[in-house]
């Protein structure tokens, strides 16, 4: 089984989302409904034993639509960031950089422990990478 606790978003454009959290941050797609508009109802990505939850901006047919937004439509400010433990920090920030990533806050070592790093993806949600594991 993997992970217990699932992060949601939702993309103003799924499909790109979905193609740069591929190439940018090591996603890889383990199922993608798409509806007759071709917008994305629901789609699951691994990374790992780890997953994320994502799908279209829709306004019509989700009951959860009052309740959620995106940075795009808040002027740019996140209302949700996650963070992914990777085993070589430099390594995966030059993957990300090389797909088109923003970085908004380079890799450094932290006062407690562990190297970090923070991009944005293309639609403005903020995701950290690091090597310190809050488990251990």
């Amino acid at each position: 089984m993997g992970s217990h606790i699932i992060a949601g978003l939702k993309y103003h454009d799924c499909k790109a989302a979905i193609a740069f959290l591929c190439e940018a941050f090591g996603f890889e797609r383990h199922v993608v409904h798409e509806a007759e508009d071709a917008s994305i109802l629901h789609a699951q990505l691994k990374r790992g034993d780890d997953m994320i939850m994502l799908g279209s901006v829709r306004t019509e047919d989700d009951p959860f639509a009052p309740y959620s937004t995106t940075p795009r439509d808040t002027g740019g400010g996140c209302t949700m960031s996650t963070y992914i433990i990777v085993s070589d920090v430099d390594v995966h920030h030059d993957r990300a950089v090389s797909a088109g990533a923003k970085v908004v806050y380079p890799p450094t070592e932290q006062d407690y422990g562990g190297r970090n790093y923070s991009a944005l993806d293309p639609e403005g949600n903020i995701w950290h990478f690091g090597d310190y594991d809050p488990w251990a």
